[in-house]
């Protein structure tokens, strides 16, 4: 169900009450919410509901086992493997659904082109709605966990309920565990100007989506379509294009922090006027910033950063914002995006 349908207005009519009920007893909160949380996910496709649960049980026993072997003969040996079971499941299941298709084709295609005829399997794999932000998410806090910047969660209530939190669950804000988890562990007191703060960012975002967004999507599919277009045009459409992204995905973020103020939770920002941004650096410091820190954190940072000399510090920013691309759709244009922003980054710091 999508934010602006009739039927999660519904859902939310039936669900907010009871959390505001609920808030002073977390336990009871936090097990209605992801009961709340599994149908709403379950409403996309019930299908890909037991790979959510898959996903959530792998990362809940790999990080506690983390936690228990922490001090124990071995125990590091153990941590490094069961950090590694983690993520090979996380990337293995999101490779499948989102890239398989896309690798094989593309492995055709090229071998086509140097005249070589093979058949490789072609499987049309339904892709799981919001697993690139669920795997990212979950994948922050099997790596925090790793490097013992926060304790495993023991509750296995309360860690499905922060993986699952509709709000953000099908397109972010891609939230960390340090600042969630935390949250759900506590009663929560909501006064009645947070709850109009809520209401009136949910408004804000569906404004943007509603009327913005789904309006001049019109006037880029016209220009786009053009079959010999002026230059005018090309510009137009490209910024009616930009305009269109913008208000869609700043709107779903505005919906989705609004619904959990008036729930009582706070999500991070997920954009902060990025089209006043003054170079390509202050941008990612603006855009998708759930994004952007993560592939910061637990990317580039890791890959050396800037820690290595101006060559090695440019290739991760080009690795990491080519990979950032990727992670937006599993197509050639994708990581032409990605590489497009890489070297606007590299050239600002040049």
């Amino acid at each position: 169900m999508v934010f602006n349908s009739l039927v999660f207005g519904v859902f939310i009519i039936i669900v907010l009450p009871v959390v505001l009920l609920l808030n002073r007893y977390p336990r009871a909160r936090n097990g209605f919410i992801l009961v709340a949380s599994y149908f709403f996910y379950g409403w996309w496709d019930w299908r890909f509901l037991g790979l959510f649960i898959l996903t959530t049980l792998v990362d809940y026993s790999c990080s506690l086992g983390m936690m228990l072997a922490d001090g124990q003969e071995g125990g590091e040996l153990r941590r490094k493997i069961l950090m590694r079971i983690s993520i090979i499941s996380n990337l293995s299941i999101l490779g499948f659904f989102k890239y398989w298709g896309f690798f094989v084709e593309s492995a055709k295609e090229f071998l086509t082109s140097i005249n070589l005829d093979v058949d490789l399997p072609v499987l049309r794999v339904v892709l799981p709605v919001g697993i690139s932000f669920y795997t990212f998410q979950t994948m922050s806090y099997t790596i925090d966990v790793y490097r013992r910047a926060i304790p495993a969660e023991r509750n296995l209530i309360t860690f499905a309920a922060y993986l699952s939190f509709f709000p953000q669950l099908v397109a972010g804000p891609i939230e960390r565990a340090s600042h969630l988890i935390p949250q759900f562990k506590v009663s929560r007191s909501l006064s009645l100007e947070a709850f109009y703060q809520g209401v009136f960012q949910i408004g804000w975002g569906l404004f943007k989506k509603v009327v913005i967004a789904d309006n001049v999507s019109g006037v880029a599919d016209v220009l786009f379509a053009s079959e010999s277009p002026g230059g005018l045009d090309v510009i137009l459409g490209v910024i009616a294009f930009s305009i269109q992204v913008y208000a869609d995905f700043s709107g779903y973020s505005d919906i989705a922090c609004g619904l959990a103020r008036c729930m009582g939770f706070d999500l991070m920002a997920n954009f902060r006027q990025p089209f006043f941004a003054t170079n390509p650096s202050d941008f990612w410091r603006r855009w998708h910033i759930s994004l952007s820190t993560w592939l910061r954190d637990y990317l580039y940072i890791p890959l050396g950063g800037n820690r290595s000399g101006n060559t090695r510090t440019n290739l991760n920013l080009m690795i990491t914002m080519i990979l950032g691309g990727l992670w937006h759709g599993a197509a050639w244009t994708f990581v032409a995006w990605g590489t497009y922003h890489g070297l606007l980054l590299v050239a600002h710091r040049i």
